[in-house]
């Protein structure tokens, strides 16, 4: 039986099933709650909710003490199962090969989900989340090998690529920053759906080769909400899932969108998801833009940091983890020859692991040779002193770092 309350009549213990205004006016994103805490009805209130339909034959609950809240506290968060023993950390170049495999499922489901959507079906949420545990056990074995995939993207694809791509380099973020397993699948599973709503956008505006026209860019800005519902409506993620779609485009300042929010009403999820969704659009092809170098997407993050549109913190940690020389760099040496940055050096951030691919003279060496720049014995000690754009040196990077990609 239901019944039309006032807020003062809230109790913890009550179901709620409708509000006298959308749920994404709230910060609790879902079609039903049980309140189970003061705090919730505070919230409800501050949001100006005035009546609501209860649920009224449940079984009233007493309210708990509030525990310390973590990033991957949620009530609806699944338990991932941690393993008996955490993966070992194995070679970059091992883990490289499976991490391959991985990107491409991740690509896969993605794809799937998107196109379900599209068709007005449901998303397929435990494939969702089997390869982001996947992904997951990846960045624990070596968290390098996951994130330097995110070099891939096609031009035809981004959308796919780009969902991954977020997700992939959100988790590792994660990692360094001491998430535990629960935390960073949270986060893989929120930020590789955190476009979801763009299927809900026409796609002559999606994929308009040029710059919106204002009423254009509002109806993109639609795509946060329609992700948010698409996520309430379909699937059974808690809300810390819906996050990332929710606020990805919100700025630490206030002058984001939807809602404006300031840095202390974002969530950490939604911080880190803006950080990675920048850098992974900066550095892709668009049918509009071609893609900045990686350094040159850093220096943007470190600058949106400074001018009060990031968390600088959180900046600083993600160009620790990207690294100063992002995998895929184009680099001159001061011996003359070109190289391409191979793997990330976290010890020694100036001196990764590089392809040299052109000589002194400008050749194009027949094989390319690798060489660990933080290992030299002999001289000339190579150094990098020069980051090139990829089509001022003439080179692919993706033709040298991963033949298999797709």
């Amino acid at each position: 039986m239901t019944k039309r309350i006032g807020i003062d009549e809230l109790q913890a213990g009550m179901l709620i099933e409708q509000l006298d205004r959308s749920w994404l006016s709230t910060p609790f994103f879902r079609h039903k709650m049980t309140i189970t805490s003061h705090q919730q009805i505070a919230q409800l209130k501050a949001c100006g909710v005035q009546t609501l339909v209860v649920r009224i034959d449940a079984e009233p609950v007493q309210e708990a003490p509030a525990p310390e809240q973590s990033l991957a506290d949620d009530s609806n968060v699944p338990a991932v199962e941690e393993p008996v023993s955490a993966p070992p950390v194995v070679p970059f170049e091992e883990e490289l090969a499976v991490a391959r495999q991985v990107y491409q499922a991740a690509k896969t489901v993605i794809q799937d989900a998107m196109h379900d959507t599209r068709l007005g079906r449901a998303i397929n949420v435990d494939a969702v989340r089997a390869v982001v545990t996947d992904m997951t056990d990846s960045v624990f074995r070596n968290p390098d090998a996951l994130s330097s995939l995110s070099r891939l993207k096609r031009f035809d694809e981004y959308t796919f690529y780009h969902s991954v791509n977020t997700s992939l380099l959100a988790m590792s973020l994660g990692q360094s920053l001491g998430f535990d397993r629960a935390a960073i699948h949270l986060a893989g599973v929120g930020t590789l759906l955190h476009d979801i709503g763009k299927t809900k956008v026409p796609l002559e505006i999606l994929n308009k080769p040029g710059r919106f026209e204002a009423h254009e860019m509002e109806i993109m800005k639609q795509h946060v909400l329609r992700g948010v519902e698409v996520l309430a409506s379909t699937t059974d993620l808690g809300d810390s899932y819906v996050q990332p779609a929710l606020e990805h485009h919100e700025r630490v300042n206030g002058a984001g969108y939807p809602n404006r929010r300031a840095q202390k009403d974002i969530s950490q999820f939604g911080l880190i998801t803006a950080i990675v969704d920048i850098y992974d659009a900066m550095t892709s092809d668009r049918c509009y833009h071609k893609g900045q170098p990686a350094h040159q997407a850093l220096q943007l993050l470190y600058r949106l940091s400074l001018e009060g549109h990031l968390d600088p913190t959180l900046v600083q940690q993600f160009i620790q983890v990207v690294g100063v020389y992002p995998v895929g760099s184009v680099v001159e040496l001061n011996t003359g020859e070109t190289g391409i940055v191979k793997q990330v050096n976290h010890e020694a951030p100036l001196a990764p692991v590089v392809l040299l691919v052109k000589s002194a003279g400008n050749a194009l060496l027949s094989q390319p040779i690798e060489h660990d720049l933080s290992g030299q014995t002999a001289t000339p000690r190579r150094s990098i002193t020069t980051v090139l754009a990829p089509q001022q040196a003439g080179l692919d990077p993706t033709l040298y770092l991963d033949k298999k990609a797709a």
